[in-house]
């Protein structure tokens, strides 16, 4: 017994000797926003912030911090960082969803379209849904879970019939009234980058033949415009996922454009990133232990050395 035990040693480690050094993986914090959603045509509701899925600090729709990723070293891992939607350009068109960020296995859906007075139209849910408009009461598209919240409801009252707000990362998005348009719900605060940033606001609404439009909700959510001035939506604030501002009523006016999402990695600062073709990015110099990784655009791979 004891020989066969010590040939046994002696075997392993022989067998681990002649092997080349293992090098374990490797962990990656991340911060995934989608593209935000435009804003509802004439009156229209807010578009909805872009799904968010964070490691550090918090992450969105109120859920639990996501897990980090442990990768490979001479590995690729897809990245996308979504756009923003465009406005719809049609009278009887809604806002449109944004597009979706992924990193690896961690998909964040883009955020919803918010409704347009003009047939009740508009892709409302999302990462963060779409704003109700104000010419139906009609009820703001739900987000996802743990990325985002719903949309407000929009109020069907005269004299200036608010659009409701676009869901935000952090809260659903505010009902109109007939006076206002709802606000954008608030947007999600990270330190991911090592200083407190928020991403992920709602666009907010319009309203009709004068009243108030509603404010963004923090973290890039484009203004919903007074009725009567003819004004299109504010966009959302580009590479937050901010939804964009329900236009104008009497005149007819667009949505703002939803904002384009990013896709921020943090990892040990001993390891160096390759953004590959097709994306647009940097890499931070080393603080605090780690290096990050803002990646602004585009579709590619990335891999670590």
């Amino acid at each position: 017994m004891a020989i066969s035990s010590i040939k046994t040693g002696l075997i392993t480690r022989s067998v681990l000797a002649g092997n080349a050094a293992y090098v374990p993986p490797f962990t990656v914090d991340y911060l995934v926003v989608a593209g935000g959603g435009s804003g509802g045509y004439d009156r229209g509701a807010g578009g909805g912030a872009g799904g968010l899925r964070c490691t550090v600090t918090a992450t969105g729709g109120g859920g639990t911090l996501e897990t980090a990723l442990s990768l490979a070293l001479s590995t690729n891992y897809t990245v996308t960082v979504g756009a923003g939607a465009a406005a719809s350009g049609t009278p009887a068109g809604g806002g449109v969803r944004g597009s979706n960020s992924v990193f690896s296995t961690i998909t964040s859906t883009g955020g919803g379209g918010g409704v347009s007075a003009d047939g009740n139209v508009g892709n409302q849910t999302g990462g963060s849904g779409g704003g109700g408009a104000g010419s139906g009461n009609t009820a703001g598209g739900a987000g996802t879970a743990n990325q985002g919240y719903a949309g407000g409801t929009g109020n069907y009252s005269s004299p200036n019939y608010g659009g409701g707000g676009g869901g935000g990362a952090n809260a659903v998005g505010g009902n109109g009234t007939s006076t206002t348009g709802g606000n954008g719900g608030n947007g999600v605060a990270t330190s991911i980058t090592g200083s407190s940033v928020t991403y992920g606001g709602g666009g907010g609404a319009g309203t009709y033949s004068g009243g108030t439009g509603g404010t963004g909700g923090t973290g890039g959510g484009g203004a919903g415009r007074n009725g009567g001035t003819g004004t299109a939506g504010e966009n959302g604030t580009v590479n937050t996922g901010g939804g964009g501002g329900g236009g104008s009523g009497n005149p007819a006016a667009n949505g703002g454009l939803g904002g384009s999402g990013v896709v921020i990695l943090r990892y040990p600062d001993t390891r160096t990133i390759t953004i590959g073709a097709g994306l647009t990015g940097t890499e931070s110099s080393a603080s605090g232990g780690y290096k990050r990784a803002t990646i602004t655009a585009g579709t590619g791979n990335v891999s670590w050395s």
